[in-house]
């Protein structure tokens, strides 16, 4: 069967020709020559203080929750439609997540959300650009300065967007970035943390490796250089081999986004009519990187259905992101209806930037039949007709 996998990643001869020259160059290991040179490439194509490569988003929200001074029992307000990992840091740092709902035609967090959440307790926010669109920074930002807040941006899905002409990752005074196999450039796992203060990039940047500097540094230096530890720190370097082939790949990013907006157009042109699905929205202000591609369906299709029919034709499918406050492993105090609505009726199908043309017809001619037979009344309504 011609499958049709909802990801795949775009990686190819010029990526391995960078893996090999950190072979040929005997350092693969993190902190190295090729990880630096990542970060001094992040810095200025995102015009911010600092950067740090790290081995995942997860391991900079954490980095940047530990940095920011969170301490035991502090409320953190995160957005509720998203994978766990915002959430889940605010954990490791023994915080409390506080779930905000989200607006229902963009799934990114809601302003007035988080405003009412506010409490005594709450010293910041992680807003999360879901699944590739950014969320309503210019309100937000007033929120975080009036409230004395800190601000995260989580960009894991949205490198290549845009907010009122300011790239995703450089919406908030601290940004994390994820280059996980999914997104729209990626070194398979991996990831980075952006700030606006160079302090905070240090402080990162050594709790990242066990709480010392870099090793590869100290063997350039002449005699025996110590380490001493003052911080306990983590392992969450990249390696030099997954900075390597990141260094390809922001080269190429223009050329796979657009790839991408050009699957998403294709696909809101397709499904221009279908009134049983609604495509996603893009407000006038800010633009979509794509990381994934969300139709939300109408309540009486079966969702399960769909996705059972798409699969037995060879087409990847997904539910499309979570709704966190559901998840057992937290107990939220506050309902997020209109996250528990899209955790329920949103479809994820096939994004990426090696989707050919007949391979998205197909796609969409596959989801246009099988939610006319999973809906409840589409049927009846047919035959009426």
């Amino acid at each position: 069967m011609n499958t049709i996998p909802l990801v795949r990643a775009s990686l190819g001869e010029r990526e391995l020709a960078a893996v090999a020259e950190v072979f040929a160059s005997g350092w693969p290991a993190g902190q190295g020559p090729r990880g630096k040179a990542l970060e001094v490439e992040l810095v200025e194509r995102y015009g911010v203080g600092g950067a740090v490569a790290l081995s995942s988003c997860g391991a900079a929200l954490h980095l940047a929750l530990l940095a920011l001074r969170v301490e035991p029992g502090d409320e953190v307000i995160v957005a509720d439609y998203t994978f766990p990992a915002p959430a889940h840091a605010v954990r490791y740092v023994d915080a409390v997540p506080v779930f905000a709902d989200v607006r229902a035609d963009t799934g990114t967090v809601d302003p007035r959300a988080v405003a009412d959440l506010v409490g005594p307790r709450t010293v910041g926010v992680i807003v999360v650009d879901t699944v590739g669109l950014p969320a309503d920074y210019s309100e937000l930002r007033s929120i975080a300065d009036r409230r004395d807040l800190f601000l995260i941006e989580d960009a894991a899905c949205a490198v290549g967007a845009t907010y009122q002409g300011v790239q995703a990752g450089a919406l908030a005074p601290v940004s994390c970035l994820s280059f996980h196999g999914r997104k729209g450039i990626t070194s398979g796992e991996g990831g980075a943390l952006l700030t606006a203060d160079p302090a905070l990039a240090d402080d990162v940047r050594l709790r990242s490796s066990f709480g010392i500097g870099s090793i590869f540094a100290d063997a350039q230096v002449v005699g025996l250089p110590i380490p001493i530890f003052t911080e306990v720190g983590y392992n969450y370097k990249l390696s030099d081999i997954a900075a390597a082939i990141l260094q390809v790949q922001l080269t190429r990013t223009g050329d796979l986004l657009d790839r991408r907006r050009a699957v998403a157009a294709s696909y809101a042109e397709l499904f221009a009519d279908e009134e049983l699905l609604t495509v996603p929205h893009v407000p006038q202000d800010r633009t979509h990187a794509w990381q994934s591609y969300l139709v939300t369906l109408d309540p009486q299709v079966d969702r399960a259905g769909v996705a059972a029919d798409l699969r037995a034709q060879g087409i990847g499918c997904g539910h499309g992101a979570w709704a966190c406050h559901l998840q057992p492993v937290y107990e939220p105090k506050q309902p997020c209806p209109v996250s528990a609505d899209l955790f329920q009726r949103n479809l994820a199908i096939p994004m990426h930037a090696e989707l050919s043309d007949g391979q998205v017809e197909r796609v969409a001619e596959a989801l246009r039949a099988a939610v006319r037979t999973h809906a409840r009344s589409y049927g009846r309504r047919e035959g009426a007709a």
